[in-house]
C-alpha cells in the first residue's frame, strides 16, 4: 500500500493528473504521459494536502511533434507545481515523437526504477 503508482497516456494521462492530485495523499509517484490537467487543482491544495502533493513523485512524459495533446499541457502542470513548491516534478519532452510518446516511455527501464524509489509512509 506505500508502494501505489498511477500512470496513463493520452485520455488517461489526464485522468493520472486529475486522480493523482485529488488523492496525493495515496499514490506514491505518478507518470502522466501525453496529458494535462487542471493547473488550478495544484494552488487549492493546502494543509495536509499540500504537503502531500509536495512529496508527491511526478514524473510526465510527451511528445514535441503531438499534434493531439499540445505538450505544453504537460508543461503547464509541471510549472504550476513548481510554483506551488514541489521540489523536483520532471517532464521529459521527446522532441521527435508525435502522439504515441507512451510506447518509449513505458520501454525505457528507468521509468520502473524512479517509481521504485517512490513510497509513501
Amino acid at each position: 500500500t506505500s508502494r501505489l503508482y498511477l500512470t496513463g497516456l493520452s485520455m488517461g494521462g489526464y485522468g493520472s493528473w486529475s486522480l493523482g492530485l485529488e488523492l496525493c495523499e495515496r499514490f506514491a509517484a505518478i507518470a502522466p504521459i501525453c496529458g494535462g490537467g487542471s493547473f488550478i487543482d495544484v494552488y487549492n491544495a493546502n494543509g495536509a494536502k499540500g504537503k502531500a502533493l509536495r512529496s508527491l513523485g511526478v514524473w510526465a512524459f510527451h511528445g514535441g511533434k503531438d499534434t493531439v495533446v499540445p505538450a505544453s499541457e504537460s508543461e503547464k502542470m509541471v510549472g504550476a507545481l513548481k510554483k506551488f513548491g514541489h521540489p523536483n516534478p520532471k517532464l521529459t519532452i521527446y522532441p521527435n515523437a508525435r502522439h504515441d510518446s507512451w510506447t518509449i516511455t513505458y520501454d525505457n527501464p528507468e521509468l520502473y526504477r524512479w517509481f521504485l524509489k517512490h513510497q509513501r509512509q
